[in-house]
């Protein structure tokens, strides 16, 4: 069975050689998705300028505010509908996901399903 450390190792490497392809630029952001075990971050990034336009959290008030748990597939989707709405906010209605390495399953699944129902197209 693999270690943690090696787990991260082997998802970091899946990350790295996404990310030679997927890039975000000022009128098509990146979609960037990481997870920890408790919790579940989200931010639009222009890589061309090298920088976040706008970000959410499970640790948000406004997400924190409405759930009981920030590491489950709820407070993923609170996530990326928050995040929608934020970008749709800015007037960005189209974005590249990137889902960090981890398997599009589960939480980061959630997620995107959440940033799609909101009005973001991928």
């Amino acid at each position: 069975m693999l270690k943690r450390r090696d787990r991260n190792e082997l998802r970091l490497k899946r990350h790295r050689r996404v990310r030679r392809n997927v890039a975000g630029t000022q009128e098509r952001p990146r979609l960037s998705v990481y997870r920890s075990l408790n919790h579940i971050y989200a931010q639009l990034i222009d890589d061309e300028g090298g920088r976040t336009i706008l970000a959410a959290s499970s640790l948000d008030p406004e997400v924190r505010a409405k759930l009981k748990n920030g590491g489950n597939k709820d407070a993923a989707k609170l996530v990326g509908e928050v995040i929608a709405k934020r970008a749709q906010g800015q007037g960005i209605k189209q974005i590249v996901f990137d889902r960090g390495g981890y398997i599009y399953h589960g939480r980061v699944a959630a997620l995107a399903a959440g940033a799609r129902e909101a009005g973001l197209e991928f």
